[in-house]
């Protein structure tokens, strides 16, 4: 009888234990709530102001309670249309792209639109394509601010732009905005330079020939701080003691201290940190379940594809007056960066 007893108790503990393994094996197939996801494909850390555009975006969704998976593409077409297949497999709940160039997205971004993933094209548009949202500095205010602060300097007529390359649209804006503003003027842009593939040491060669040919212009527009490093680099090197008026934008480190050193006349400041936290901000919105419309945009810009809500912040001149109130006030570069000694 005993033994009958420890039998019966045996079974009653084996049902018991797997009743709790069935109910354990249920709960673990509960859908756990997890963090949204934002993609961010990037076509380039080569450039001084991605890498900071990045670590404020991150930074930003991260405080949202979502995550990011970053790619970098390496300045390869190619290979950041992989690295956006990729992130759309890996189903990221939202994608922001800063796409290599304008054009050659199309195919790719339908794709991932098709799996229901909503795009943002993040400073620099992507035609044709459609897209969700488009986020940037107002880049043909960035035009028009360089060729009036230029004009301003009056330093003669006789005017070269040196670009970004050519299939970078905000470039074309840029233009727009430069003809825009000197289109009552005197000014001739006789020299008209895109740089391929932001390669500086192309822009830096092409500065260099026009001073051997003895093409000296009165002032140069560049498409951001790093080509007008290149050139201020050619002209310091071939054009000793003479001074020509030079812009750029971004306001990057090296822009600043050429500013203060009075190698380059002015930047174009851009508000890259609030660029990059409120499209981190619309990225986690939309992830989280938001529509375009609930968030209020009422601009758009006609991409070839349809009427694309586009959000513009404003950019600012930046020189020697204003440097201290507008960059160093803000902690976009700290004092001892831009006035170094050394």
């Amino acid at each position: 009888m005993k033994r009958v007893l420890i039998f019966l108790i045996c079974i009653l503990s084996l049902s018991c234990t797997k009743k709790i393994k069935k109910n354990e094996a249920f709960n673990s197939d509960v859908k756990v709530e997890s963090k949204k996801v934002i993609g961010f494909s990037i076509d380039t850390l080569a450039i001084e102001r991605w890498q900071r555009d990045l670590d404020v975006f991150t930074s930003k969704v991260r405080e949202m309670d979502a995550e990011v998976i970053v790619q970098n593409a390496g300045n390869s077409i190619d290979e950041q249309n992989r690295q956006l297949m990729y992130l759309a497999e890996r189903n990221v709940d939202v994608l922001v792209v800063l796409p290599k160039n304008a054009v050659s997205f199309a195919d790719t971004i339908s794709k991932i639109r098709a799996k229901g993933i909503p795009v943002i094209s993040y400073d620099r548009l992507m035609l044709n394509c459609d897209i969700d949202l488009y986020i940037t500095i107002n880049s043909e205010k960035v035009g028009e601010l360089m060729a009036q602060g230029t004009i301003a300097r009056k330093p003669g007529n006789s005017w070269f732009c040196f670009l970004g390359p050519e299939e970078d649209f905000n470039m074309t804006l840029i233009k727009n905005g430069i003809d825009k503003a000197i289109k009552d003027s005197k000014v001739q842009i006789n020299h008209l330079y895109y740089t391929n593939g932001w390669d500086y040491d192309l822009a830096f060669q092409e500065m260099s020939r026009l001073i051997a040919d003895n093409r000296i212009p009165d002032a140069i527009i560049c498409g951001n701080d790093a080509v007008a490093s290149s050139v201020i680099q050619a002209v310091k090197q071939f054009y000793r003691g003479k001074h020509i008026c030079i812009c750029g934008q971004d306001a990057d480190i090296a822009a600043c201290q050429n500013i203060i050193q009075k190698d380059q006349d002015f930047t174009v400041y851009k508000p890259i940190s609030k660029l990059a936290e409120l499209t981190a901000e619309y990225a986690v919105n939309l992830a989280n379940g938001k529509t375009i419309s609930e968030l209020d945009i009422k601009d758009t810009i006609n991409n070839g594809s349809r009427d694309i809500p586009v959000v513009w912040l404003e950019p600012q001149i930046v020189d020697e007056s204003n440097m201290d109130k507008v960059i160093i006030e803000s902690g976009f570069h700290s004092h001892n960066e831009v006035y170094r000694t050394n």
